[in-house]
């Protein structure tokens, strides 16, 4: 009987992680195993004092809450979250990254906008400034389904009311309010919407006429609005956008798939239900991917600020400059705040799937999800839904819950997705299509309709970088109208959840 695989990922790590389950009285590493532990978790294989620091990656994870012994199974019942001092050297490594010039970049198909960005995909949106027009936004979206007149436009993906649950009982400045108004400008302008009606109540507190005039958005064929209020009611309302839409519809048709550079896609990584292989395959596989984009001069964005926390100083020395590196910081220090304010704590994060999956703190949590980065130069670093303008490796502000996340990088602008998931995560995202990437064999088998790519192959000897490529192979193919498994599913639509911050009233 072969024994089981193990790995250990740096040369002062103290512990190793199970590749296979390990039982108990196995001899593995040196050490033999005083309890079984599960694949994905971590076995102990020199002797832990109490208190003193437990390392995988070369990095603090936590610290002994008790002495800890070779083959001693380390989790949350020996392993404690504890704060120490991070240098963050700021902009220490940060490099000239090899960018490839225009005649030798990879390219894929797609919508080129007016404004000269290209899309992923040709929706028709709904949106709405109100969760109290959220139910009519439904109906015209249902009606314009019935009528079957998107069987004459074959290029448009579909129509999708994107409602949400605020835009009123909220104050009108401030964080909250800036937070939404970027949030619906972004989708509202997104490449991937060839056109977008925005339908309100009238009396809310977030008004569409003072987002059309501090976002400078002047309607016409590819963007309209109205109110219930306006109009006349809920039933003029849904026919009056029928009408709209139905207007819309050949409009949004023109549009037409060219060839365009890897450089205009823009690229959101997101990671949800992450286990112990997270960082090992799938994470740092798609970093080799974020890598092979920012040097065919497309961008990366990087998201999910409390899965980066206790690992953000490996990315302020890779930042561009100290004010980047700063802007990062700064960051973290608003969300150290936020949760004491709100009675939390930043090692809340991991969920009992991440701890059943072997991890142990939100410190692993964020150097395994930080994987998904790559090794090239931070170049900014985003507040929630703010334009998205630089290319290369970039940082968005956002919490780690996933759908709230990835609304923040699509109304950025992202318009290809790539999600890793190592518990199985069922999400999917419109109008940006989110290609799902298993950290384990066991996942991509059992959630076969969910997965698109199988990153456990990794630990059979499968390289990063080839397993990179692959992940890079795939999102040109998306990008040019290939479909993900969760379009397949028609996922997309209740995954708009924009960030709710502040008191609602």
């Amino acid at each position: 009987m072969n024994a089981p695989r193990t790995i250990r990922l740096a040369a002062d790590d103290n512990v190793i992680v199970a590749v296979d389950q390990i039982g108990q009285g196995t001899a593995v590493a040196g050490a033999t195993a005083q309890a079984r532990i599960p694949r994905g978790h971590k076995m102990a294989i020199m002797p832990i004092a109490l208190n003193e620091p437990v390392r995988k990656y070369g990095q603090i994870i936590g610290f002994a809450s008790q002495a800890i012994a070779p083959g001693d199974w380390v989790h949350e019942h020996n392993v404690v979250m504890g704060d120490f001092a991070r240098d963050y050297r700021h902009a220490e490594d940060a490099r000239n990254d090899e960018v490839l010039p225009p005649e030798l970049r990879a390219t894929f198909e797609g919508y080129v906008r007016p404004n000269g960005r290209t899309g992923t995909r040709n929706y028709v949106g709904i949106l709405t400034s109100v969760n109290c027009s959220a139910s009519v936004a439904k109906f015209i979206a249902e009606a314009v389904n019935r009528s079957g007149i998107l069987n004459e436009f074959p290029e448009i993906d579909g129509i999708v009311p994107f409602v949400h649950g605020t835009g009123c009982g909220m104050a009108n400045r401030g964080e909250g309010y800036d937070v939404l108004q970027r949030t619906q400008w972004g989708y509202a302008t997104h490449p991937n919407l060839g056109a977008a009606l925005m339908v309100g109540l009238g009396c809310e507190m977030f008004q569409i006429e003072r987002m059309k005039s501090e976002g400078h958005l002047v309607e016409g064929d590819h963007f309209q609005s109205m109110t219930i209020q306006a109009v006349g009611g809920t039933k003029k309302t849904v026919a009056e956008g029928v009408e709209r839409v139905k207007a819309m519809l050949p409009v949004a048709a023109k549009a037409r798939r060219e060839t365009r550079p890897a450089s205009e896609v823009v690229l959101a990584l997101q990671c949800g239900g992450s286990d112990g292989y997270s960082g090992i395959t799938a994470n740092p596989a798609l970093g080799k991917a974020v890598d092979l984009l920012a040097k065919h001069g497309g961008t990366g964005v990087l998201a999910e600020t409390p899965e980066i926390y206790g690992a953000e100083h490996l990315l302020t020395r890779r930042a561009l400059n100290t004010k980047v590196g700063e802007k990062l910081v700064e960051r973290i220090r608003w969300w150290e705040d936020y949760t004491t304010r709100n009675r939390g704590e930043m090692n809340n994060n991991p969920s009992p799937g991440n701890k059943a999956g072997g991890l142990t703190t939100i410190l692993e949590k964020s150097l395994g999800a930080a994987a998904k980065g790559g090794s090239s130069t931070l170049r900014a670093v985003y507040e929630y839904a703010e334009p998205i303008t630089e290319r290369g490796f970039v940082f968005m502000d956002t919490p780690g819950y996933d759908p709230v996340g990835a609304t923040g990088q699509v109304a950025g602008g992202c318009n290809v997705m790539c999600f890793t998931t190592g518990r199985g995560s069922a999400f999917g995202c419109k109008p940006t299509p989110s290609i799902k990437l298993a950290t384990n064999h066991y996942v991509y088998e059992s959630m076969t309709d969910d997965m698109d790519i199988n990153c456990g192959d990794v630990l059979d000897g499968v390289s990063l970088e080839d397993k990179g490529k692959e992940i890079f192979d795939k999102v040109l193919k998306v990008a040019s109208g290939a479909h993900t498994k969760s379009e397949d599913l028609g996922y997309g639509e209740l995954e708009f959840v924009p960030w709710q911050i502040g008191a609602t009233m």
